[in-house]
């Protein structure tokens, strides 16, 4: 079943490959390889942003390019520092929204109203693997470009649309 409760013929678990020892700095690369050279931030909805983020930034900065990785807590922390933002994220910060897997890509644009909000300015949106393959189309309304390391049909699936 997918986020949003409908059924999928496919599932793709792609934390496990993002987090697999093995293929780490693989699947960094081929983040930092599509990464815009003046995007200073990425990151997105916790959970399914946050390997992909982090495990890029921590890549780059052994490549000399400094990119700080945030997360976007699902609601308001009320104690501590606050705020749906956790790591490292300035309001000058130029930012690509990251996921593990879309379909939809509602994820995507709630971290990005909520990186908007706090000042910062959303450059582009980014998926490991793009299952649905209409979160381009969406993204460009909004003036973003989509970045997909993966599609469905590259896997070997169909599409699985809205």
């Amino acid at each position: 079943m997918l986020k949003s409760g409908r059924h999928s013929s496919w599932f793709i678990d792609s934390k496990q490959t993002i987090c697999a020892p093995e293929i780490m700095l693989d699947v960094a690369n081929e983040v930092l390889g599509v990464l815009p050279s003046d995007v200073s931030a990425l990151g997105g909805l916790t959970m399914g942003a946050d390997g992909l983020s982090f495990i890029t930034a921590g890549v780059a900065s052994t490549k000399g390019r400094e990119l700080r990785a945030f997360s976007v807590r699902k609601e308001v922390k009320d104690h501590g520092a606050g705020g749906r933002i956790a790591g490292s994220l300035l309001a000058n910060d130029r930012v690509v929204i990251t996921e593990d897997t879309v379909t939809r890509g509602t994820s995507l644009v709630e971290a990005a109203n909520v990186v908007r909000d706090y000042g910062a300015t959303v450059v582009g949106l980014l998926a490991l693997v793009d299952r649905g393959g209409t979160v381009a189309a969406m993204a460009e309304k909004e003036g973003w470009p989509f970045f997909a390391i993966f599609s469905a049909p590259d896997l070997g699936f169909t599409y699985e649309g809205v």
